[in-house]
């Protein structure tokens, strides 16, 4: 029943998966442990509330991710498939990419060039002389 659907396959896609869902369990963490600062459940002391509510909000994000990313059937078949795909994209060359963030910027620093000197012009923007 907890054992892995289809061991094996769609490994990249599970594994960068899981990687993301710990950073936001990490993150939901972080943001979580504030909310408990001062309080005492149970009669423990408030750092040792803090830490058991986020070990215990982690332990549950946990076991979700673990059953969707390796042991929910329709979960891990779209995982195996979208790892099948991503096998068939044509990726640019490092030099494409470069070559088009480099027209980018610059197209960017020229419309920003363009644009503040209109507004300025108009007497929406003051002159930074």
């Amino acid at each position: 029943m907890l054992a892995i659907f289809k061991p094996g396959q769609g490994f990249y896609t599970r594994v960068c998966s899981a990687v993301g869902l710990g950073l936001l369990a990490c993150m939901g963490g972080m943001w979580l442990a504030p909310q408990f600062s001062g309080r005492r459940i149970l009669g423990l002391e408030p750092i040792y509330t803090q830490a058991a509510v986020v070990v215990l909000a982690i332990a549950i994000v946990a076991a979700i991710g673990y059953w969707l990313i390796g042991v929910k059937p329709r979960a891990v078949d779209f995982f195996i498939a979208t790892e099948g795909e991503m096998k068939k994209v044509n990726w640019s060359t490092r030099k494409e990419v470069t070559g088009f963030t480099i027209f980018l910027a610059a197209l960017c620093f020229l419309l920003d060039y363009v644009f503040a000197v209109v507004l300025q012009w108009v007497g929406v923007l003051e002159s930074t002389k």
